[in-house]
Parts: C-alpha cells; structure tokens; sequence
C-alpha cells in the first residue's frame, strides 16, 4: 500500500490496516518535517509495542507530486490513499491540488491494473473536482457501492483517520471516491 494524505492519518492507517490486510509494503510521503517526525516516531512505538511487527511500515519526506515516479516501478502498488489533502481553494492554486490530469497518469503508472485509488474529503468542492478529473482519465473506473461493499479501507478511511474523527466531531460532511485502474 502507498499512503499520501496527512500524517495523523498515516498512523491510524498503518495501525489498522497491518493488522487486518495482508500487504507486502505500506509507505506514506510527506512534504512536511514535523509531520514526517511524528509518524516516524509513531511507527516506532508501534514496533516496540508489537515485537516482529510494523516493519514494513515506513515514511518518506519528499514531493510526492515531483517526484512520486522516482519511488515506484510501472505497477508496483495496489492501492493509493488520498486521505484529506489540501483542497486549494484559489483558482490560481487548482494545479497544486494532488489529483489533477497530469499527476493522475502517473498514479495510473505505478499503480498495478485493478489498482485501487482511494479519495476522501470534507470539502465538497474538492470531491466534485475528484470525481471529474477521474472520470475524464481512460484509465480509471468508478466503483460501484456493490464492488465496494467487502473494502476494509473504506470504513477504515472514513472512521478511523485523524481527519476523519475531527470532522465527524464537528457534524461535518465526508465525500469518498475509489476507483480501479483499467
């Protein structure tokens, strides 16, 4: 797994997932140096917690959105989270939004066929502005509610992220997209 979305949710993800999903790696990328310190050091306690677990668990600072290609081969993840991230509301600033036409062609790259790409927010806008640049891709399809109905992530996304708790908290909204690669 790959995880690209705020670092509290890092941590919730690798703490829930690990345990519930078989998975060979699970990486999260983080532009932010606090953030990267917290999850790493999140990471840590979780293995000395839990002997022999949580090592394949890790975290990268870097630009992902520059330089996400540099890390993973052609098909080598099966899932990519987008959990929370910044909506950019400015005009001017749309094209720094992480899904976007040009960045979601290399997601498309590294991300196996029958990949999943996971989107959650609490801003409406940002979702629509998922949903269409998705469906305008070849080389994504939406998943429907029946296809979805077994996915652990989508509980976990929802329920269990930092951001997710925080939102539920406030009576805020939360907007979900998956889609598979074809």
């Amino acid at each position: 797994f790959f995880f690209f979305n705020d670092t509290a949710t890092t941590e919730i993800y690798t703490e829930q997932i690990v345990g519930s999903v078989r998975c060979v790696q699970e990486t999260g990328m983080e532009i932010r140096d606090k953030l990267v310190n917290f999850v790493g050091e999140k990471v840590r306690a979780l293995r000395i917690e839990n002997p022999g677990q949580f090592n394949n668990v890790s975290v990268i600072r870097t630009n992902a959105m520059r330089h996400i290609s540099n890390y993973f081969r052609r098909g080598q993840l099966l899932k990519l989270f987008f959990c929370f991230p910044d909506p950019h509301f400015k005009k001017s600033h749309e094209r720094r939004r992480i899904i976007n036409t040009g960045l979601l062609t290399e997601y498309a790259y590294i991300l196996r066929p029958k990949g999943r790409l996971y989107a959650i927010t609490d801003v409406k806008n940002l979702h629509e502005w998922h949903v269409q640049h998705l469906d305008n891709h070849k080389l994504f399809r939406k998943l429907s509610e029946e296809e979805l109905k077994d996915d652990p992530c989508i509980e976990l996304m929802w329920n269990e992220t930092e951001e997710g708790k925080k939102v539920a908290r406030n009576n805020g909204h939360k907007f979900y997209v998956v889609y598979e690669r074809v």
